[in-house]
């Protein structure tokens, strides 16, 4: 509800400028899978490694049409968090600046809607970067791929708990899982998931 509010009210700031149509109402058929690889689960504390992203149109996934970005290595980037994301400052030693991320992340998902696992985390990730340098975040209609899978398959689990976790769902939709824990290889297998859940059979609880 509080973000539904802030929405309209940088809808009327922004509409008249030059980020005005990412406020306007979507009428197609794409979705853009995005993930961001961070030094933490904190959004507080985090910062963003990478950003991926892909489009999906209609039952197709555009695996040309995507986004892979670097950003250059932050100074919070520690031992601890390259464990789980396997990126070493070595890896980010080509990559831009935050602005021409924001940028291109701006520019390839326009007003359309964004899927992602843990979709919040990412938006709120790229909202914490956004709103000092433009004044708004992203206005965009969130798809959360975990919410998909449950109302798939909440028929089949007869009341008991349904396991929501990343690989349960690959395994479920018999897919592999491209290169875990990058921000592009986690967008593509979150894309062919969606597509998976909205055009294939229901899968096995």
């Amino acid at each position: 509800m509080l973000r539904a509010i802030k929405v309209l009210r940088e809808r009327k700031q922004h509409r008249d400028g030059p980020y005005g149509y990412l406020f306007e109402p979507y009428r197609g058929d794409e979705v853009v899978s995005l993930d961001c690889e961070t030094t933490s689960l904190d959004v507080k504390q985090a910062e963003i490694l990478s950003i991926g992203a892909v489009r999906i149109k209609g039952s197709r996934v555009l695996t040309s049409e995507r986004l892979d970005i670097k950003l250059k290595p932050p100074k919070t980037l520690t031992g601890d968090s390259i464990k789980i994301h396997k990126i070493r400052a070595m890896d980010l030693s080509e990559g831009i600046e935050m602005d021409e991320a924001l940028e291109q992340v701006l520019a390839f998902i326009g007003n359309r809607p964004m899927l992602g696992y843990y979709v919040n985390f990412d938006r709120q990730m790229l909202d914490k970067y956004l709103r000092p340098r433009h004044g708004f975040g992203l206005p965009n209609k969130m798809i959360e791929l975990s919410h998909v899978y449950h109302d798939r398959i909440k028929s089949q689990s007869l009341g008991g708990d349904v396991d929501l976790r990343f690989d349960t769902i690959a395994s479920k939709l018999n897919l592999p899982m491209l290169q875990r824990h990058t921000a592009l290889g986690d967008a593509i297998t979150v894309a062919l998931m969606y597509v998976r859940l909205k055009y294939g059979k229901a899968p096995k609880a």
